[in-house]
């Protein structure tokens, strides 16, 4: 086929060069994430962040494009050229199970996306499948085994998911880009430069260790300042608990949901299909929120429009040993008047910026090896004191989030929201 090209804010242009990667794009099933947003809570602070999930597979792809060209002209010996399709493949689709509001949707209704991914690639119901059985009657089970780190070439399974991965690289600069926070930024023309293929998965060369080490970098500040973001964590549990209310109330009064958001039936009742969970999107979703806005529950539709017209909760960070404090201030919560099993929340974010490998641990990381001019390895955080310091340590807060209209004073539950408040000002709470 003729190259096709995307323009893209951060690769410049996408190159599509085989018919399987343009027939891809080209279904329903991968259309639908251009109603997908990558960071949907993120877009609440950051207002620039309205990317979908579509641009960004798309710019895991043209990564995954330029290093495996990369490998097939210089490493030759190293590389296995007729893998490189699966590469791509499993590239474009590693995010093509997200659903709507994906990981608040999937806690409240014990979904997973990428069990969806998995199915989508091997459902003889998608035109997914039936384009990659087109290349040989495996190679669907192969891309999904490469998505489920189960695929044997663990150079293939790294390039997709590691602690420096086609995806990472993506996101991070994408997200940067569209939030306007500039920590994400970082050298990837260096790092396609110096990736490099060793037996068991890949690896850096040695004279390009600081751009690997900027990456982490990069990637530790933006989970602080933009992904750990108390607004847009405020907006998500905001959005946990307006699910929450639909559906409890969904057992009380079916008719108006089946009226104002049919496609959500499915999953209140816990039998949704494949094909339900792919009607599903975030469009669809702020409808159905617009439409709970006028309902009869007044929980439910404060909430959606509290939701919809961002009325952010506001909070403050605890340590575990003191959850138990919390309770004084639902109590202070309740004799305002908002019932604090919807208006109070708490919101845990860490992240694990970069650690070694541990084999002990249920889920070990893949450790960044740095190839050193003697053809030997070392592991990355050796060489690099700046990600020796923040190796192997997590890092984000506990929030307890709750109604900003308890940090005012003007009615007549002055006398209550002044105990509150003093409770938040004690030595177990920090800020507000």
């Amino acid at each position: 086929m003729n190259e096709k090209v995307f323009r893209d804010p951060i690769h410049n242009y996408i190159h599509v060069n085989h018919k399987v990667i343009y027939d891809l794009i080209n279904t329903s099933e991968f259309q639908r994430l251009r109603r997908i947003k990558q960071v949907p809570t993120t877009a609440f602070t950051f207002h620039g962040s309205e990317h979908s999930r579509f641009s960004h597979c798309l710019g895991v792809y043209e990564i995954a494009r330029q290093v495996i060209g990369i490998f097939e002209q210089d490493y030759r010996n190293i590389w296995n050229a007729d893998e490189s399709l699966l590469v791509m493949v499993a590239a474009l689709l590693h995010d093509v199970g997200h659903g709507a509001y994906s990981h608040t949707f999937e806690r409240l209704f014990e979904t997973d996306h990428e069990r969806y991914t998995q199915e989508i690639i091997t459902s003889p119901e998608t035109q997914i499948n039936t384009i990659l059985r087109q290349v040989a009657p495996d190679f669907p089970d192969k891309v999904a085994s490469v998505i489920n780190h189960t695929y044997p070439n663990k150079q293939v399974v790294e390039l997709i998911s590691s602690q420096i991965d086609c995806d990472r690289m993506d996101y991070l600069l994408r997200d940067s880009y569209y939030t306007a926070a500039h920590y994400g930024q970082f050298d990837l023309t260096r790092i396609l430069r110096v990736i490099r293929p060793i037996k068991n998965g890949i690896a850096f060369a040695r004279n390009g260790m600081h751009a690997v080490e900027d990456y982490i970098v990069s990637r530790f500040q933006m989970y602080m300042q933009v992904y750990f973001h108390p607004a847009s964590r405020a907006m998500e549990l905001l959005l946990q608990q307006l699910l929450k209310r639909a559906k409890e109330l969904y057992q009380e009064q079916p008719s108006f949901f089946e009226q104002s958001s049919p496609h959500l039936l499915p999953f209140f009742k816990k039998e949704q299909t494949l094909a339900d969970y792919l009607a599903l999107d975030d469009g669809v979703m702020n409808t159905y929120f617009q439409s709970w806005m006028h309902s009869s529950d007044v929980i439910l539709s404060d909430l959606a429009s509290r939701f919809i017209n961002r009325k952010v909760f506001k909070s403050v960070t605890f340590d575990e040993k003191d959850e138990d404090k919390l309770e004084v201030l639902r109590k202070y919560v309740a004799q305002v008047g908002f019932d604090p099993n919807y208006y109070t929340g708490i919101h845990v974010n860490f992240d694990l910026p970069y650690d070694i490998y541990r084999p002990e641990k249920a889920e070990p990381r893949t450790q960044i090896e740095i190839l050193q001019k003697d053809g030997s390895l070392a592991e990355l955080s050796t060489l690099s004191p700046i990600v020796r310091a923040i190796s192997g340590e997590t890092y984000g807060d506990r929030r307890f989030y709750f109604p900003k209209e308890m940090l005012s004073e003007d009615d007549l539950f002055a006398d209550i929201k002044k105990s509150f408040q003093a409770h938040l000002n004690n030595e177990h709470f920090i800020g507000n």
